[in-house]
């Protein structure tokens, strides 16, 4: 009898736990988000007050260049429940009509050049010299790769832009044109800068770092093994890194400056044509989202007060109201924030 009694008593702790693992999958949803590097912050952030408020949710956040971001969906057959990029111009550019339909802009940034009390010079750059500083030879620099990164797109333009501004006109070629296959033409006042295949990009190593998403810039720093990177201020506030204050006519933060931006664009190895334009981040619910209804409550987290005072402690400026291209289309628990 006993060892009927024991096997019956396993037989039952056993289905209890069955039951129990089958009643916790289906009690938990998972949210799945897609967001810039650069996004971590914030997004980690907003993951936990949201979670706290909603505890059978699990939000799995997924960081990389936007470019790659938006390809795994396109492309790769993934998705997501949100796509959250640092350009919100790649929604409509690449994942519409089959992906999405619309988009909400956001936040914005800014450009910087960022680095330690360790860099080279640290104690002279400024600027008005940045330039002369990362022309020396023994200066090594970064910026992310443009193939998979708006921050990546972005430093070249504001390195092309810094040419008129400073009155130079061989800062792009020395810093850019001697140290990678990235090369720039003007035609009738607006210069093309032309990015090839990253397998091309022959890339000098002894002066230039390269990567796919620009918060990969942070690791090398504090390693010692790159000088300067350009990078979003936020989130040099965010790792406590020094940096360079670009003026505002090339920093891409300002829309009054807008005109002036767009006399650069850039073409990207895939045939994307970017102007250069001031920095907005935007997102969207793909078509092809699992657990829409969730990804609603959670943009409407990122709009609302809580969200902006999120993104703001994060040095990153909110745009209040947000914008969209097709309102008809956003879902209605998100129309009041527009």
């Amino acid at each position: 009898m006993t060892g009927k009694i024991l096997k019956t008593t396993i037989l039952f702790l056993a289905l209890v736990s069955i039951f129990n693992l089958g009643v916790g999958a289906e009690e938990t949803q998972v949210l799945k988000i897609f967001h810039a590097g650069s996004l971590a912050a914030p997004m980690a952030d907003l993951e936990e007050m949201f979670e706290s408020n909603h505890p059978g949710v699990d939000v799995q956040r997924e960081a990389s260049g936007s470019n790659d971001a938006v390809r795994k969906i396109t492309e790769l057959d993934r998705c997501a429940d949100i796509l959250n990029s640092a350009d919100y111009s790649l929604i409509p550019g690449m994942m519409y009509p089959d992906y999405a339909d619309w988009y909400i802009a956001y936040a914005g940034n800014e450009m910087v050049l960022a680095y330690t009390e360790s860099s080279k010079y640290a104690d002279e750059i400024d600027s008005a010299n940045w330039y002369e500083i990362l022309r020396r030879p023994d200066v090594r620099f970064f910026f992310s790769n443009p193939n998979s990164d708006p921050c990546g797109y972005r430093s070249p333009m504001v390195i092309q832009l810094a040419e008129n501004y400073y009155g130079d006109e061989e800062i792009f070629e020395d810093l850019i044109e001697a140290n990678a296959g990235i090369t720039a033409f003007e035609d009738e006042g607006t210069w093309t800068i032309e990015v090839p295949a990253t397998e091309n990009m022959d890339v000098n190593l002894d002066k230039l770092a390269i990567r796919p998403k620009s918060v990969e810039a942070l690791a090398l720093l504090d390693s010692g093994d790159i000088d300067y990177a350009f990078e979003y201020r936020s989130v040099a506030e965010q790792h406590g890194l020094i940096y360079v204050d670009l003026p505002i006519e090339i920093d891409l933060s300002s829309a009054d400056d807008a005109e002036n931006y767009s006399s650069v664009r850039i073409e990207l190895a895939d045939g994307q044509i970017k102007a250069a334009r001031p920095i907005v981040y935007g997102f969207t619910i793909p078509t092809c989202a699992e657990n829409p209804e969730i990804a609603q409550e959670f943009a409407a987290l990122m709009l609302s007060e809580d969200g902006i005072s999120i993104f703001e402690e994060n040095f990153q400026p909110p745009i209040v109201p947000a914008k969209t291209d097709n309102q008809e289309a956003v879902p209605d628990l998100l129309t009041p924030y527009l």
